[in-house]
């Protein structure tokens, strides 16, 4: 694919920003949302994505070294994401202390959803910008999005499964737990499709 003439170097260092900023919330949101945590299966996804988001929150860094960027520097946009992040631990430490175990461990896996959603936004676009910019910037984007572009389908898709089924159980229905993206170890959108798809099956074996 041809790369672009009008690259914006300025919107790629703010995507930047923005991308760091969010692998940092994500290490506390994990952290709080492990404590809420009451499936032990859950529990050990979380531990596993958040050490996955500690090695994301590292390859970033190199990134930022490569291309001579300050890890520290701020932005509007990279403040709206810090934010975002601290409410969203806010939001999971309000539920441990106030709800029961069950609707605590349902808002931390919203909240994880919530704060994957952002991050996996980052790494597409941050995909986009190792196919279409200026080699400096291509050469030192492909190889991080290409360490991280599956975990983060991972850990967006897995836990949409874990809040929907743990929603579900709540609600006094049969639910699948694991989640069926889970068992299926999805990776793809539609493989997530798939896998809500087949949650009757799976209920009918159990």
């Amino acid at each position: 694919m041809a790369r672009t003439s009008n690259f914006d170097q300025a919107q790629v260092h703010e995507l930047l920003l923005q991308a760091l900023e969010t692998e940092r919330g994500g290490i506390q949101v994990y952290t709080a949302a492990i404590k809420a945590a009451q499936n032990e299966d859950l529990k050990k996804e979380f531990q596993e994505y958040l050490e996955e988001t500690r090695t994301h929150e590292e390859i970033l860094t190199r990134v930022f070294q490569q291309l001579g960027m300050d890890t520290e520097e701020q932005s509007p946009g990279r403040r709206v994401v810090a934010h975002q992040g601290q409410s969203l631990v806010a939001a999971i430490e309000m539920a441990i202390e106030s709800a029961e175990p069950a609707a605590a461990e349902i808002v931390a896996a919203e909240c994880v959803v919530l704060a994957e959603t952002k991050d996996h936004s980052n790494w597409e676009l941050i995909g986009q910008v190792a196919l279409k910019a200026k080699a400096e910037y291509a050469d030192a984007l492909k190889q991080a999005y290409q360490a991280v572009e599956k975990d983060e389908d991972h850990h967006l898709y897995h836990t949409k499964g874990w809040a929907r089924e743990l929603w579900i159980q709540s609600l006094g229905f049969p639910a699948v737990l694991p989640p069926p993206e889970e068992v299926k170890q999805v990776e793809t959108a539609i493989g997530a499709a798939r896998a809500e798809q087949a949650r009757d099956e799976m209920l009918k074996r159990h």
